[in-house]
């Protein structure tokens, strides 16, 4: 339960959690039953880029109650075409300050927990296990390094926490090319292959559901593959060439990530 805000699986209105009939739509779509789950739900968006700021946008919208949003960096004037936090009003602000003015908004009863950091081999710990009295219950890599996005993603396998990891999202302009499935059925995405190269070296090749496009990158910089969407560098990695991306397939990848999550939540709910 969230505070007592929510009772008998419905939202209660004038509770000061919530803005009243927000989420009756999602109810008739989900049921009382759904509504609760996702309000009681505890999920991590670890990069908030162009594919991370869209899955937020999502699970706000769905009432999911607890969100912990990690990242380190702020935004810049060339995020602006692609991601949801980048607006003129919001240039050199943290992207997790602004994701989280957004998130309660949205959705007032959201409890956000916003960490600065980036996250590493180090940091896995902090981010993932802290507080230990509220495990996460689904992680969502937005991440747009490599070795961090596979660091991620091994973490999350050894504390069985379910994760869905986003390959390469930039030059291409097919949705119909977007597939969510097992990283192992991944083709034709030169980032995923070095994923799924890494991966194999810690010894998984398969169990993680991944985003990604069977569009190949149309241009040489993409093709290199190692980030899905960036195209400042980030202060612990090396420097990276701009990646040419339009807005639509990166949030189509937040999107089906997002989704991804809330089905994985209502599913849980149904085995339960």
């Amino acid at each position: 339960m969230m505070d007592g805000r929510l009772e008998c699986g419905k939202w209660q209105e004038g509770s000061g959690g919530e803005v009243p009939g927000a989420f009756r739509r999602l109810e008739l779509a989900v049921g009382p039953e759904g509504i609760k789950a996702l309000g009681n739900a505890r999920v991590a968006v670890i990069g908030l880029g162009a594919v991370g700021s869209f899955a937020v946008e999502a699970l706000a919208r769905s009432g999911v109650g607890y969100l912990r949003l990690v990242d380190f960096d702020i935004v810049q004037a060339s995020n602006i075409n692609r991601q949801i936090f980048a607006l003129s009003s919001t240039v050199g602000l943290p992207k997790a300050d602004v994701a989280r003015a957004r998130v309660l908004d949205i959705f007032p009863g959201c409890r956000v927990d916003t960490r600065l950091e980036f996250f590493s081999e180090e940091t896995a710990s902090s981010i993932l296990d802290a507080p230990a009295d509220e495990p996460l219950d689904f992680v969502i890599d937005a991440i747009d390094s490599l070795l961090s996005k596979v660091n991620l993603i091994v973490a999350c396998r050894n504390r069985g926490i379910p994760i869905v990891t986003s390959m390469g999202a930039a030059d291409r302009m097919d949705q119909s090319a977007v597939h969510v499935t097992d990283i192992s059925e991944s083709r034709n995405c030169p980032l995923a292959k070095h994923v799924r190269k890494r991966l194999h070296r810690r010894g998984i090749f398969d169990g993680v559901a991944a985003v990604w496009s069977s569009e190949g990158p149309n241009s040489e910089g993409a093709a290199g593959g190692e980030s899905p969407d960036a195209d400042e560098e980030p202060a612990r990695g090396r420097q990276r060439m701009p990646l040419p991306s339009m807005a639509p397939i990166p949030g189509i990848f937040g999107l089906s990530a997002a989704n991804w999550v809330i089905r994985g939540i209502l599913e849980k709910t149904k085995v339960g």
